[in-house]
C-alpha cells in the first residue's frame, strides 16, 4: 500500500513540474493582436489579391470573429467564399455563399453571392472541367452525375430572376445556355442507355422529358430519334410516326433521317 501511494505521489509531482514548465514557455505570438477591423480586412484583401488564399481565409475568419458587426465583417463573409473557391475548397465556398445570402439578403453585393455559387458548381467535376476532360479521355460529359450542373443552373437562374440588372447576368445567362445543353444531353444519354437495354418505354419517356424540359437544346434532335426507335420497338406505330414527323419538321437534314454517312446501316439501326 505504501509503495503504491509513493508511486502516485511521484507521478503527481512529475505532472506538476511538467505543467509548471509549460507555463514558462513563451506563448505563440499573434501578429494580428490589436489590429483594427480595417487593418485585418486590408491585410486579408492583399493576401487574396496575392493568391495567398490560405492566409486570406485565416484573416477573414479572424476579422469576423473579433469584429462580427459592421461592413468589414459583412464583406469578409463574402470574400472568404471566393478565397475558399480559389483555394479549391468548393464545399466551404458554397457554405459561405449560402450563409451570406441567408444573413444579408438585401446586401448590395448579394447578387455576386448567387453568381459565385453558380460558378463554384459550374467548375466542379460535373461542370466545365468535366466537359474539357471528356474531350481528352473520350468520356461523354453527359454520362456524369448532373447534380452540380443542376445546382449551378439554379443559382444562375435565381440571379437572373432576382437581379435582372446585375452586371453578372450576361455571364450567368451564357453559362445557363451551356448547362441546358449539357443537361439535355445527359437525359438523352440515359434514354439511349434504356434503349440499348431494351427498356423501350423508359427510353421513350426519358427522351420525351428531355424534349419538354429543354426545348431549345440541340439534343432534342437525338431525343426525337430515340422516341422513334423506342416506339418502333414497342409496336406503337402511331406514336412512332408522330415522333418521326416532328423530327422531319424540325430537323429536315438530320443524320437520323438520312443515315450516318460514316455507317453502312440504315438510320433505324444506328444502335
Amino acid at each position: 500500500m505504501l509503495h503504491s501511494l509513493s508511486i502516485r505521489f511521484a507521478f503527481l509531482a512529475l505532472l506538476t513540474l511538467l505543467l509548471a514548465g509549460c507555463s514558462l514557455l513563451p506563448e505563440q505570438s499573434d501578429e494580428t493582436q490589436g489590429w483594427s477591423a480595417q487593418r485585418l480586412y486590408t491585410e486579408a484583401k492583399d493576401a487574396l489579391n496575392g493568391a495567398d488564399y490560405e492566409r486570406a481565409v485565416k484573416l477573414y475568419e479572424r476579422l469576423e470573429a473579433r469584429y462580427p458587426y459592421g461592413r468589414y465583417a459583412q464583406q469578409a463573409q463574402l470574400e472568404v467564399a471566393y478565397a475558399h473557391y480559389r483555394q479549391g475548397d468548393s464545399a466551404s465556398a458554397l457554405a459561405a455563399c449560402d450563409r451570406f445570402i441567408k444573413l444579408h439578403p438585401s446586401h448590395p453585393s448579394v447578387d455576386y453571392a448567387y453568381f459565385l455559387k453558380g460558378v463554384v458548381n459550374f467548375n466542379t467535376d460535373t461542370g466545365i472541367i468535366a466537359a474539357l476532360m471528356s474531350s481528352v479521355s473520350n468520356q461523354d460529359a453527359s454520362e456524369r452525375d448532373p447534380r452540380a450542373a443542376l445546382e449551378s443552373f439554379n443559382a444562375f437562374k435565381d440571379l437572373v430572376m432576382r437581379f435582372p440588372q446585375s452586371r453578372y447576368v450576361a455571364d450567368a445567362t451564357a453559362r445557363m445556355n451551356y448547362l441546358i445543353n449539357g443537361l439535355a444531353q445527359h437525359e438523352v444519354h440515359v434514354a439511349r442507355y434504356y434503349l440499348r437495354r431494351g427498356a423501350y418505354l423508359a427510353a421513350a419517356n426519358r427522351a420525351q422529358y428531355a424534349i419538354k424540359t429543354y426545348q431549345e437544346a440541340p439534343a432534342r434532335e437525338e431525343a426525337l430519334f430515340v422516341m422513334v426507335s423506342a416506339y418502333d420497338a414497342l409496336g406503337m406505330t402511331d406514336l412512332r410516326d408522330d415522333a418521326r414527323r416532328v423530327l422531319e419538321r424540325n430537323f429536315p437534314t438530320s443524320v437520323y433521317l438520312k443515315g450516318d454517312p460514316k455507317r453502312a446501316e440504315p438510320w433505324w439501326k444506328l444502335w
